[in-house]
């Protein structure tokens, strides 16, 4: 699935877009399936605006965004809900965990909704993930961290074309980010999948096929 972005300009933004000269923001670019793209977006560029443009739940922009022919400007509720149900996953960077789950509920939830991963492999990417014995806490129990990584296990439970990631890394140390991009790589190729990672700092965490300054 192709994602190509037209002259996208976030209205909130668009002061200060049309001030400085962005990679992303008011340019034409389009990313091929099995792509690696890395935005570095410095503070206040609006990477996590992006992200929700992308993911559909930002439509105050001008221009448009599109997964092969679906304009997300002017898709409906349910074609948006095949879409991410199907085709593109997230990590979002304020995690939406559900506080009065436990960390296995969060995941078994969207696990059940495709049926494409046992209940045996999510159980071994939260070990994988040195959350074993903390999938019975609710959620609103964890740690930043743990519940970074509950989110990333949760996400990684669907079919997907495109994983969505924004600072996915963040409040994990370096052995639990290593983790994290180890598991993570290995899903992502399983699925043939491309992916796009926001974040403030420049990284080495994947083999990033293209890198866009936002």
């Amino acid at each position: 699935m192709q994602l190509s972005l037209q002259g996208i300009i976030p209205v909130p933004l668009a002061e200060k877009v049309n001030a400085y000269q962005s990679g992303m923001w008011k340019n034409n670019r389009t990313f091929n399936k099995g792509e690696y793209v890395f935005i570095q977006a410095p503070s206040g560029t609006g990477k996590t605006t992006l992200i929700h443009i992308l993911y559909g739940l930002r439509k105050d922009y001008t221009g448009d965004a599109k997964w092969n022919n679906i304009s997300l400007a002017n898709t409906d509720n349910e074609t948006l809900a095949g879409l991410r149900t199907n085709s593109v996953s997230v990590i979002f960077q304020d995690l939406r965990l559900f506080p009065e789950l436990t960390a296995w509920e969060n995941v078994d939830l969207k696990r059940r909704l495709t049926n494409t991963v046992s209940e045996q492999q999510a159980n071994e990417w939260l070990t994988r993930l040195g959350l074993n014995e903390k999938k019975n806490s609710m959620g609103a129990t964890l740690s930043y961290g743990e519940q970074q990584r509950v989110a990333i296990v949760r996400a990684l439970v669907q079919p997907f074309e495109w994983l969505l990631m924004d600072e996915p890394f963040s409040h994990l140390d370096h052995a639990n980010t290593q983790k994290a991009i180890n598991l993570i790589g290995e899903v992502v190729k399983q699925h043939g999948a491309g992916m796009i990672l926001a974040d403030l700092d420049e990284n080495n965490f994947f083999a990033y096929t293209q890198t866009v300054i936002l």
